[in-house]
Formats: structure tokens, C-alpha cells, sequence
């Protein structure tokens, strides 16, 4: 007995990080990450480096230069899925989204000494500090590289991250124990 044909209906939308605009992107992140640390920042095979790039178990995230806009206000132009799933917000929320958002209020001016920094350097490893979620959950971000974004002329287009070790940090700030009764004190006694 033949099967009926499948109704024909609408083809799905094309995944953002398979656009035209993102596979060059890709291609920007991952040339820019091996002039600046030496090393491929993930092992792609030619033709498919942006699905692994977005499929990578590696966070990776990417802000624009913003010299464009009168803010100044740098925003997320890249975010693969683990950043997606880590930051809990869907790709079209994300990108687009100031990347200062990405910390809170608290951390926000020691992040933007960190990426000051960075920018003089071209690159810069080891970076350890903490994030927000869309909810409000803190993380710390471990062992972190950032890296200039440039394109294929060579021109800065902003900046990248990529880290693979972090933690969530308690919901709740931990109580300051009371000093142990029968111990001294320095002034005490």
C-alpha cells in the first residue's frame, strides 16, 4: 500500500548562526582567535564551522565595535548555543542584547577594564569573573580568553569570549558565622 505524500507546508525557518551575515562571523571568530592565541578555537571541518561553532560544548560570545551607534553601548553580535543555554535566553533575545548586560550592576565597571584591557592586548587569557543569567542567577566564569574580533580585511569588529569551566554561585548570600564563643580575639581579654 503506497504511503500518502506528507502535506506540503511551510519550509522551516533558516537557523540564524547559518545566515550568510553569521557564517561570516564565524569565519571572523575563529581566524581572529588563531592569530591572537595561536591555536583553533575549536577543530571545524571547512564548510560546516558554523553549525560547530554553535553546536560547541565551548561558550563563545561576540560584541560589536559600537562605533557606530551614538551609545557607544557595544552589543552581542554572537552567542552559540551553550551561551544561549547558560545565559537562558533564545538567539533572537540574545544577540542584539548590550553585552554589558551579561553582568550585573556590581561587576559591570571591573568588565569593562578586563575588555579595555584586552583590546590593548589583542588577546588575553585566564580571566575569571562572574556573570548573570536572564533570571537573575549569578555564575562565575573561569579561566576565560578574550580576544579581538576583526574581519577579513583586518579591520577591529568588536570583541569575543570563550570558556568552557564555570559554576553557579549560591541563590542566596551565605550568613557571616558568629565568632566561636571561648576563642580570643585580637583586643579581646
Amino acid at each position: 500500500m503506497p504511503r500518502p505524500e506528507p502535506e506540503a507546508g511551510p519550509l522551516p525557518a533558516e537557523a540564524p548562526w547559518l545566515s550568510a551575515a553569521a557564517i561570516e562571523l564565524t569565519s571572523w571568530l575563529l581566524d581572529s582567535h588563531q592569530r591572537g592565541f595561536g591555536r583553533p578555537l575549536i577543530a571545524a571541518a571547512a564548510g560546516s564551522a558554523a553549525q560547530e561553532l554553535f553546536a560547541a560544548a565551548l561558550v563563545v560570545l561576540a560584541h560589536d565595535g559600537c562605533a557606530d551607534r551614538p551609545d557607544h553601548d557595544p552589543r552581542l553580535i554572537y552567542a552559540n548555543s551553550s551561551a544561549l543555554t547558560l545565559w537562558r535566553r533564545p538567539w533572537a533575545e540574545m544577540v542584539g542584547l548590550p553585552s554589558r548586560l551579561t553582568a550585573e550592576p556590581s561587576e559591570r565597571s571591573g568588565r569593562e577594564r578586563l575588555l579595555t584591557s584586552a583590546r590593548a592586548r589583542g588577546a588575553l587569557s585566564g580571566y575569571t569573573g562572574i556573570r548573570i543569567d536572564s533570571h537573575g542567577r549569578r555564575f562565575v566564569i573561569h579561566g576565560a580568553r578574550l580576544w579581538t574580533l576583526r574581519d577579513s580585511d583586518g579591520h577591529e569588529r568588536g570583541q569575543a569570549a570563550a570558556f568552557s569551566s564555570w559554576w553557579w554561585l549560591p541563590r542566596q548570600p551565605l550568613a557571616v558565622l558568629p565568632p566561636c564563643s571561648g576563642v580570643e580575639t585580637a583586643g579581646s581579654g
